[in-house]
């Protein structure tokens, strides 16, 4: 499954309000939505045709959202889907999160694009390759190993890889607080990065379609809509098999993310 396979699938799975991106670039993933969004990139150029009521902004995210509260824009709804594909760099990436589960609730989804690099080059900090990653498959680690109370995917989605982020909570300050030092521990200014062996084959990744079939996704918006009670999404969450849902080959590892009500 291609990227804007997945994004597909989950616009169409999720049924969300609203719609927030960050990195629009051509327009292409923005296109998908079909409901009112915001899109923001310091240098867009879209060529794709927009079928949503959507704002779009030239800016760094930096820039947006310390001046900006999009859920004013969306009538004061907090964020049910968001796309982080901006600045290909750990530290931009890590801080796009930040603002971005401000304004989230525990039902909205989170999805970074290019964290599965498929080569050491791939995924240098500075840019070597058309099809580039950098060091955003950084930021896994750290949502995995400081915010346990998240439930971070990485999922096998072509050609980069991207990673879904569940149970998002706005009151969580953890990465503000510390993500000076965050960021002084994953940022290695020369190439070539170490990027470990397991990112490298996707052994930690789930599938896709499979991700996308499982039936907690239908109590995801239930909960969002009020029509089971609040925690019912993170108890099925945590009953997961999440090995169940992997990708290729199977592998006798314990599944990476730590997962706690």
């Amino acid at each position: 499954m291609e990227r804007h396979e997945l994004l597909t699938a989950l616009h169409a799975q999720l049924h969300p309000r609203n719609y927030l991106e960050i990195g629009i670039d051509t327009g292409v993933s923005l296109a998908l939505s079909r409901v009112p969004s915001i899109g923001i990139d310091p240098a867009f150029t879209v060529v794709s045709e927009l079928n949503c009521d959507v704002q779009l902004v030239r800016a760094t995210s930096d820039d947006y959202f310390r001046q900006n509260n999009p859920t004013e824009r969306f009538g004061g709804d907090p964020l049910d889907l968001a796309f982080i594909d901006g600045m290909h760099l750990a530290e931009f990436a890590l801080r796009d999160f930040i603002y971005v589960e401000a304004y989230t609730t525990r039902t909205s989804v989170v999805v970074f694009d290019d964290t599965l690099p498929r080569s050491v080059i791939e995924a240098a900090r500075d840019r070597q390759t058309v099809s580039w990653t950098g060091d955003v498959f950084k930021v896994t680690h750290v949502l995995q190993r400081l915010r346990p109370d998240l439930v971070v995917l990485e999922v096998d989605t072509q050609p980069t890889g991207t990673v879904v982020v569940l149970l998002p909570d706005a009151r969580s300050t953890t990465l503000a607080e510390h993500y000076t030092a965050i960021e002084a521990a994953m940022v290695a200014d020369t190439d070539p990065q170490d990027v470990p062996e397991h990112v490298l084959r996707r052994t930690h990744a789930v599938d896709p379609q499979r991700l996308m079939e499982c039936g907690w996704w239908e109590t995801l918006v239930a909960e969002r809509q009020g029509r089971v009670p609040a925690g019912s999404l993170a108890a099925e969450l945590a009953a997961q098999d999440w090995t169940a849902l992997r990708s290729g080959a199977a592998v006798a590892e314990q599944a990476p993310f730590a997962f706690q009500r």
